[in-house]
């Protein structure tokens, strides 16, 4: 199973809740050299914008992604300048915002930003 695969399984999944951090972190926990429990339970407090409308839980997994795999800040700030490029701001709350005026759902727009943070992050790993 490739990483896009894995992504779309845990944002599919319906026993478990995988935050946007955690949908990443999981997705790259074997990069990590975490365990799957372990990228879990990392990820549990970064959702929904640090649980408070701060950064993005799916930049914030990405960024936690690069740093467990030695990528310095030159790739961790061309991420979120792509980030702020694509979405006009890397908060969750102006994000989800934003969305729901163009009629999306929080699930869609979030689900989205993780498959946006997840290539991005296969793309930086090459």
């Amino acid at each position: 199973m490739n990483h896009m695969e894995k992504a779309r399984e845990l944002r599919a999944s319906t026993d478990v809740h995988y935050n946007c951090a955690q949908s990443v972190l999981v997705t790259f926990a074997k990069e990590m050299g975490l365990t799957e429990q372990q990228a879990y339970d990392l990820g549990s407090h970064f959702g929904s914008g640090m649980r408070h409308g701060g950064t993005c839980g799916a930049l914030t997994g990405s960024l936690m992604v690069l740093g467990m795999v030695g990528h310095d800040g030159k790739d961790a700030a061309a991420l979120m300048a792509k980030m702020r490029q694509n979405h006009g701001a890397l908060d969750c709350a102006t994000m989800l915002k934003a969305s729901k005026e163009k009629g999306m759902s929080n699930k869609e727009h979030c689900d989205g930003l993780v498959y946006e943070m997840v290539q991005a992050v296969e793309e930086l790993l090459k």
